[in-house]
Order: structure tokens, then C-alpha cells, then sequence
């Protein structure tokens, strides 16, 4: 039935579909979008549906949509070209029922696909859905499976890292004019820490004899999530140097996060203590292990993580979930708080600062505000600017009311984008007048730092690896531009793990740094000067500990060398130490192999893969392939230096291997034991890609340079030379094959390094610095000694 209406200025006869004006008004213009689930498991597969039921605007002939979420998300890569495929995305047109006198739609199909960078910052991951050859009426539906396993796919894998309200945000197109509208209410999941899998002991590395500490023990999911409600019960066991041994429960958190803080831990005997935990009737939960150096007269170091971010910008979780978890949970004594300069809204800022101040307690816990400077690399690039003293820090604006960000624009931004403070010499000369107040710390990220600019007052650390990766590189290059900075890393941490916390499955694919501080007062006068006086090492996220210096000079201190004292060096660890290396600026100058120390094995040999495709972005090196072992029997394989389950090595045959991991900087590697080593031939091939920025993730973009890497050696090349190295295009990017030991690498390593043996060319500045790296391919850094060679 067709109403009819008579029209008061015409004869003819008005004609609608019969009750659909009234129909309109009950949708919402732009539609809703709902889904069925509102809780998932962090790193889970399965199957999504969401719907979006279509608003009184309706969809025209050429219109689009993007369903959307945060660019720092580690989702799996969604994919459309396989359906029998994991990750495959769909979407379905449903038509309702029509009103009387109403037409059909006339869609012939949806297409879908997927773009890494299909809408704005933060919401730039999008499933990207175009209405082919007709419309779409209100009220019909359009079903979305993320991971549709109707043909036989295994789902799609989940985010990996807990968040308390992920979100799915979906843009329309409704015109087809290619203007985006937001279609108002969210698809909000709370994704969840999985099951226990694992314990962490958190202690500091080093302390005074007698002094006291704490120590945290926490329990993680197999993504390094801490677990959340679990009733569990767990037991530490604390060994002194003499190898006595007490016993204690461990009370754990029934509530919130399962963890526990024991306090007042003192250690009356000097020497190595060992702190042992794990679970009561959880035999298949990982035990931990941590060790403490307890030394006379010893000054505990402090770590700080100076670059976390919330979701007031570019994080994961509140501004109080990141700086609680960090003192409780990752047990860090200081915090550098970051906010991206051009995002934050000056309300948001003056909140956190508020926060900042109240968590801030000396003695415990030192938490500093900061900003990261956002410049393009062609500007100067990031810079962190952390605010060390009391009271309210200069931003966002000056005295003079004069802007300090580098721009500014956001996702409630109107109009164009406002410039601030750009180049990057315009953000130096804002605070140059009071340098012992800030710290600036140019760093590697989205937008990495060009050194052509450099502030000797105010930029005094750069941060040499984060959850972008490691950039021994950028140190090196510094040191040798002239540049006085000492040494710090820190977690850039966007999914709310600060503090060295587990990376992700992307673009933060590397473990989060910390800067170790050796600090006469725990306070944020006595860290900040301590931060400015560069005596600070970095380290990939572990307690880890090292010092460098030469009689009373220690790092990070300018000097005039005696000629005859030598360097001294302390390093502690947990895995072993396996290398240290002392450079001049970029210039190796001294080595020492503890592999070959110890004794090399007859049978043991590791493959490792490192380095990184280029210094910007989409920086990580993904490798895949095969391992073929011939003339020996392969015995046992396990990789080291692996960063989550994804990255991993697996048997394929008889001598057989498979093998897929990403090096973002850093190192991994597969340790091999086999029956001999004299007859044995090992051949790897491996395929290095990029990241699947755009285009199919089935299809990965090939490292344009080396898209292939082929290393065949011999037991009697190995025997000869210790190692063989393929060098390939890219930053330190290589493969390398080498000799190992079986026997236990040393935790705790001092010694010197004669300053003659150097051969340091007199009447000019050194930049000495010292790297290690242990056996499960941690690494450490220390603050440079910047002497001077006498004649």
C-alpha cells in the first residue's frame, strides 16, 4: 500500500512509502554500531562480529566506511585476499525488511580491505568498506567478521596487550563525497590478562651492606601482561653468598593486579644473594630468578623509565593506571611522564601534572612531567623535554603566553594545524635560560632525531633504545659529532607496560629500556642532577648494572687522563656476561670474547640475527626461513633473544629447521647442540621483509636491499675462525654464525683496561664507552668518560 496525500497547490497526488518517514525517526542519523562481545583475552584467537545497522542518512552509490582503531594497537594484521586464511575479514550486506511502497536497495557488493593508515591519528588502523555500484537503505545492516572462520580460517589474533577500553570506532562516508562522519557510540571491549605463565622478581642489582629495599614479585600471562584476580599462593626463597638458605610465603594480591611488594629486604653479608620465587601447586608457571650484590659502601642505583605515555595522547590506560603501574608493578623508582606536544589538550596536561606532583614521594617513588617535542626529522626530529624541579612546568605556553609545542592539532582540533615552536632551535632557545631545569633527550621513534642540532646545556642524554629498538648507531654517531650525552633508555611505552615491560607484536616490537642513575639523593633535585650529570647507563629493559671510570673520574665526567691509571670497569648481570666492548665514539677499541674466555664447546653453535632495514619508521628487520644441518646429528635447538610467541624456531624435518622472528635493532638467535662439529655443515636461507604498511600482510614488502640472505659454513671454518659474519645492507643488519661454551658465563665481571694499549690520539677528547651483552642477548651501555689523551 502506497499512502496518498492531496496536495492543496497541485491536483496530482503526493506519494511516499507508507510509514517510513516515521520509521527514520526512530534511527539514529548516522546509524549505531554494536557488537557481541565485551570482554576478550589478551593474544586470544577467535571470531568478531560486529554490526552496523545503517542510520536515517542512508549509504549513496559510491559511499565508504572505516572501521577503525589506534594506530599502536598490535592486532594481527587483518587480511582479505584468503578465506580459508587466519585474519580474514568480511563484510556482509543485509537488507530490511522494505515499508510498503518502498524500493530495494540496488548495492551489488561490498569490498573490503585493510589499511595500516586508513584514517587519522590515533584512529588509523582501518577496515576500509566501499559500496560498489548502488545504495544501501536505512536500517540495513552490514556485518563485519573480523577473522571469519565460516571457511575454515583459525580466527583472528587479539591485541596482545591489556586495555581497559579498546575501541572500535566507525567513520561513514554516507554521501560518497569522501567526507567522514563518526558514527556516534563505540564498540568498547576490556581485554584481559590471560592465565598465569610466568613469575618476575624485581630487585635492584646492587645495594649497601645492611641497607634496606624492596623487592616485588609479580605474576604474567605468556604476553607479559601482570594477572589480574587470581587466588594464588606462592613461596620466595632467599640464598646468601655462603649458600644458606630462608623461606618465605608470599602474600599475593587476591585483588587487582597478583602481585606482591615484600619490604624492608636487608643483607648483612657482602657478596651475591639469590631471590627465588614461585607459585604453590602451579607446577607449569614459570619460576623467577633475581640476584642482588650486596657490597660495602655501595650506592644503590635507581632505574628510571623517562619516556611513558597514557591515553591523554598516544598510551594505553589513564595517566594513574601508567605511573601506579610503574612504581607497583614494573617496580621503578622514577617515572618520566611524556605527552605528545602537539596532542594534549592543556586541560588533560594540568590534570596529569596534578597526578605527577601527587604521586611523587622522595624516597620512593620520583616522578618528573615531560613532553615530546613531535618535530619531523627534517625539523630537528623528537626530542623528550623533561621538567626536573618543583612546581608548574613551562608548557604549553611561556611566560609571554608564547606556544611551546612544535604544533599543535588533535582529534577535536578545528581548523588547520597551528604551528609553535619549529625547528628545533626555537625549542632549545624556550628553555636555554634555565638549563639545570630541563633535560632534553633527542630520540628514535615515529620521527627520529637528525643530530645536525644539538644543545650541549640542555640536551645532555639521548636515548639509545626504547620499544622502538636499539640504536647503538645514533650513540656512536653522537659521541662522534662531538656531542658531550651520556647514555639512557626508556620503554616509549604506548600499550601500558612501562618499565622494561614485554613489547609487542609491531611497530613497538623491541623490550623497553631503562636508564640506571646513580644518585646521591632519591629525590627529584638529587635525580635530576645526577640525570644531568650523566652518570646514568641504559640497559634493554633488565635491573642490570655497569660502571666505568679511571681513579676518581667516573662517567659521564669531562678530564685530562693519567696517562698510567687505568680504566676500571664493573658489570652485573643475570644471564651471563658473553661480551664487552669499549669504544671511542664509534670506533671499537677494545674487546673481551668470555665465550672463548671460558671455552669454547665441541658441539654448541648459535646463529643470530640482528640489526635493523633503516633508521626511520618502519624500522624492523622480519625474518623467516630454514636451518639445514648435515654431517652431525642436530641434538637440541632453542632460540635466545626471542621476544614473544610469535618469534619463534621449530623442528621441520630430520637436521631441519624453521624458523621467524623480527630484529628492530636488537639480536636474536638460535643456540644449536650437536653430536660433533667437525664433520657438520649448516646452510641457512632466509627471507628478510619489511612491515605491511599497506597492501596484503600475506604478501609482505621484500627488503628492497637484501631480500635474501644465504650463509652455508663448515665445522672446520668454525673450528678455524670462532664465527662467520654475512654483512648485509641496512643498520648493523647481518647474520652471523658462531662458536659458543657450555659452561656458565660470568654475572659479575670487573676488571681494567690499560689506557697505553689504546694507542689514544694525544691533545684531544675521548668519548669512552663501554657495552656488554649477556647470553640472552640483553645489552647494557654506559655513560661515557670524556678524557682528554696527554702528549
Amino acid at each position: 500500500m502506497t499512502e496518498t496525500l492531496q496536495h492543496k497547490a497541485s491536483e496530482a497526488a503526493v506519494h511516499s512509502p507508507v510509514g517510513l518517514a516515521a520509521y527514520f525517526d526512530t534511527l539514529p542519523f548516522l546509524g549505531r554500531l554494536s557488537c557481541q562481545k565485551r570482554t576478550l583475552t589478551a593474544g586470544e584467537w577467535t571470531e568478531l562480529e560486529l554490526n552496523y545497522e545503517v542510520g536515517a542518512v542512508g549509504l549513496a552509490d559510491g559511499a565508504w566506511l572505516k572501521l577503525a582503531f589506534k594506530f599502536y594497537s598490535d592486532w594481527a594484521l587483518f587480511q582479505t585476499t584468503d578465506p580459508t586464511g587466519a585474519n580474514y575479514v568480511s563484510a556482509e550486506y543485509h537488507a530490511r525488511p522494505l515499508a510498503p511502497g518502498q524500493s530495494p536497495a540496488t548495492v551489488q557488493a561490498l569490498k573490503v580491505r585493510f589499511d595500516q593508515k586508513g584514517h587519522e591519528r590515533p584512529f588509523q588502523k582501518a577496515i576500509v568498506i566501499d559500496v560498489v555500484d548502488g545504495y544501501l537503505n536505512p536500517g540495513d545492516r552490514i556485518v563485519i567478521r573480523l577473522g571469519d572462520r565460516r571457511q575454515g580460517g583459525a580466527g583472528t589474533r587479539v591485541q596482545t596487550f591489556v586495555e581497559k577500553a579498546f575501541r572500535f570506532r566507525l567513520f561513514i562516508d554516507p554521501l560518497g563525497s569522501s567526507k567522514f562522519a563518526e558514527v556516534p557510540g563505540d564498540c568498547k571491549l576490556e581485554i584481559l590478562a590471560g592465565p598465569p605463565h610466568a613469575l618476575q622478581v624485581i630487585a635492584p642489582r646492587l645495594v649497601g651492606l645492611g641497607d634496606t629495599f624492596d623487592a616485588i614479585v609479580r605474576v604474567d600471562d605468556i604476553w607479559g601482561n601482570t594477572c589480574r584476580d587470581r587466588h594464588l599462593r606462592g613461596t620466595l626463597v632467599i640464598t646468601a653468598p655462603d649458600a644458606t638458605e630462608r623461606t618465605q610465603p608470599i602474600a599475593l594480591a587476591a585483588e587487582d593486579w597478583t602481585f606482591a611488594r615484600i619490604p624492608g629486604l636487608s643483607f648483612a653479608e657482602t657478596g651475591e644473594w639469590k631471590l627465588q620465587a614461585w607459585l604453590d601447586d602451579e607446577p607449569f608457571v614459570i619460576a623467577a630468578v633475581a640476584y642482588v650484590q650486596s657490597e660495602e659502601e655501595a650506592l644503590r642505583p635507581v632505574y628510571a623509565d623517562l619516556h611513558v605515555h597514557s591515553d591523554d595522547t598516544v598510551g594505553t590506560n589513564d595517566a594513574t593506571y601508567n605511573l601506579t603501574y610503574g612504581r607497583d608493578i614494573a617496580g621503578l623508582d622514577v617515572v618520566g611522564y611524556t605527552v605528545n606536544d602537539f596532542n594534549i589538550t592543556e586541560a588533560n596536561w594540568d590534570k596529569a601534572v596534578e597526578i605527577i606532583h601527587g604521586l611523587n614521594e622522595p624516597g620512593r617513588f620520583v616522578c618528573y612531567p615531560g613532553t615530546e617535542w613531535c618535530g619531523n626529522s627534517a625539523a630537528g626530529g623528537d626530542r623528550n623535554v623533561v621538567f626536573l624541579r618543583e612546581g608548574k612546568p613551562r608548557f604549553p605556553f611561556d611566560e609571554k603566553g608564547q606556544s611551546l609545542r612544535s604544533f599543535e592539532w588533535n582529534e577535536t582540533t578545528a581548523g588547520t594545524i597551528r604551528p609553535g615552536m619549529w625547528p628545533v632551535d626555537r625549542l632549545h632557545a624556550a628553555y636555554e635560560d634555565d638549563p639545570e631545569s630541563h633535560l632534553l633527550i633527542p630520540h628514535v621513534g615515529g620521527r627520529r632525531c637528525i643530530l645536525d642540532w644539538n644543545h650541549p646545556e640542555l640536551e645532555r642524554l639521548i636515548e639509545i633504545g626504547s620499544a622502538w629498538g636499539q640504536f647503538h648507531w645514533l650513540y656512536t654517531e653522537a659521541l662522534a659529532r662531538g656531542y658531550r650525552v651520556g647514555a639512557s633508555a626508556a620503554s616509549d611505552e604506548h600499550q601500558g607496560r612501562c618499565g622494561g615491560g614485554a613489547p609487542a607484536t609491531g611497530t613497538f616490537g623491541s623490550r623497553g629500556g631503562l636508564t640506571g642513575v646513580i644518585a646521591d639523593r632519591f629525590d627529584r633535585a638529587g635525580v635530576g642532577n645526577a640525570l644531568r650529570a650523566r652518570r646514568t647507563f641504559a640497559t634493554t629493559g633488565e635491573r642490570s648494572f655497569a660502571a666505568l671510570w679511571q681513579g676518581q673520574h667516573f662517567m659521564g665526567e669531562v678530564f685530562n687522563a693519567e696517562p698510567e691509571a687505568p680504566l676500571s670497569y664493573r658489570l652485573l648481570g643475570h644471564a651471563g656476561w658473553e661480551e664487552v666492548q669499549l669504544y671511542d665514539g664509534d670506533r671499537l677499541v677494545w674487546n673481551r670474547d668470555l665465550h672463548a674466555e671460558v671455552g669454547l664447546s665441541e658441539r654448541s653453535v648459535r646463529i643470530r640475527f640482528g640489526g635493523a632495514r633503516i633508521k626511520d619508521r618502519y624500522r624492523a628487520a622480519y625474518w623467516s626461513g630454514a636451518v639445514a644441518v648435515t654431517g652431525a646429528a642436530l641434538l637440541d635447538a632453542h632460540g635466545v633473544g626471542f621476544d614473544h610467541p610469535e618469534q619463534s624456531v621449530w623442528r621441520t624435518g630430520l637436521g631441519k629447521l624453521g624458523f621467524q622472528t623480527a630484529t628492530h635493532g636488537d639480536v636474536d638467535g638460535i643456540e644449536l647442540t650437536l653430536s660433533d662439529l667437525n664433520g657438520v655443515h649448516i646452510a641457512i636461507d632466509a627471507k628478510i621483509h619489511g612491515y605491511s604498511k599497506i597492501g596484503d600482510p600475506l604478501q609482505p614488502p621484500p627488503h628492497v636491499h637484501a631480500p635474501e640472505a644465504r650463509l652455508e659454513v663448515s665445522g672446520k671454518d668454525l673450528i678455524a675462525k670462532g664465527s662467520i659474519t654475512l654483512d648485509l645492507p641496512g643498520v648493523e643488519l647481518r647474520l652471523i654464525v658462531e662458536r659458543i661454551t657450555d659452561q656458565t658465563l660470568p654475572r659479575d665481571l670487573a676488571d681494567e683496561i690499560s689506557l697505553s694499549n689504546l694507542e689514544l690520539e694525544p691533545g684531544r677528547e675521548h668519548p669512552l664507552f663501554l657495552t656488554a651483552r649477556q647470553r640472552d642477548q640483553s645489552r647494557i651501555w654506559t655513560s661515557p668518560l670524556f678524557l682528554k689523551a696527554r702528549s
